[in-house]
């Protein structure tokens, strides 16, 4: 088996062999793009390799990875091939993300994986917007939710609606965003992240279990950022608070106006 692993690892050339584990049991292997982005397949041999089929796990997005095996001619070799030829699917749903990662100031995830299909763009004011792509159709508009104090985000999320005919699929996601919302984005090239990165205002952490503040006060002259879980247990703890299927009402910790929060899952 060794000999014959050997042989089909020349084959598809060894520069491409990111890692192999001790016992050959583990094999991951790069391959690139159009636009030369890297991606990693790896394949989690059989001890009857090639007789069994192995199985694959890979940072395409939003799918498992379907390919067909032969034990025979280079299956290893073959397997690589179609995950190359199946990298051509998503190049322009990478190209979507690749412009906003680098005009916006993504917030979250921190560090996007190519599989990952969502990001929660800062706005500015304590503000963002969280869009999920869809992979298989990357220009069509993705699912939104605005996230901060009402009064910021209320006024966008109508002008949104009240523009969303206006979505021209042969654009890009980024320039549609910006041309339904009526204005750009924060460009790294302009502002500062410390500028979007507010520390929630009872635990003072900017990060809480890798989550960023998604929940504001809906005061104009407040506007301080929470956790939702922060805001949450803050809320259960007051006196005065109620709750209401599953809101949780209460006052704001800073200003004491009124604020709402959802239950958290579990609690």
């Amino acid at each position: 088996m060794y000999t014959h692993l050997v042989t089909e690892l020349e084959t598809i050339g060894w520069e491409k062999l990111a890692y192999v584990d001790p016992s050959f049991q583990v094999l991951k292997f790069a391959a690139r793009d159009i636009k030369d982005r890297e991606h990693v397949i790896t394949i989690h041999l059989s001890p009857q390799h090639p007789l069994v089929t192995p199985t694959c796990t890979t940072d395409l997005p939003g799918q498992r990875f379907a390919f067909t095996w032969s034990s025979q001619s280079h299956p290893l070799q073959q397997l690589y091939h179609q995950f190359q030829q199946v990298l051509s699917q998503f190049e322009d749903f990478w190209d979507m993300l690749d412009e906003i990662d680098s005009n916006t100031w993504v917030l979250e995830p921190e560090h996007p994986s190519r599989s990952c299909t969502s990001r929660r763009i800062a706005l500015g004011n304590n503000a963002s917007i969280h869009i999920d792509l869809n992979p298989a159709n990357p220009r069509l508009l993705p699912e939104c939710r605005f996230m901060g104090a009402d009064n910021v985000i209320v006024p966008l999320r109508e002008h949104l609606n009240a523009n969303i005919h206006s979505w021209n699929s042969q654009l890009s996601v980024l320039t549609n965003l910006e041309s339904l919302l009526g204005q750009k984005f924060p460009s790294p090239s302009t502002t500062k992240k410390e500028d979007f990165s507010m520390e929630c205002g009872i635990c003072y952490a900017y990060r809480l279990n890798d989550l960023i503040p998604d929940k504001a006060c809906d005061d104009s002259r407040c506007g301080q950022p929470f956790h939702s879980l922060c805001l949450y247990e803050w809320l259960r703890a007051l006196p005065s608070s109620r709750q209401s299927f599953n809101m949780v009402f209460g006052e704001c910790p800073y200003c004491s106006k009124p604020i709402t929060v959802k239950m958290v899952s579990g609690k």
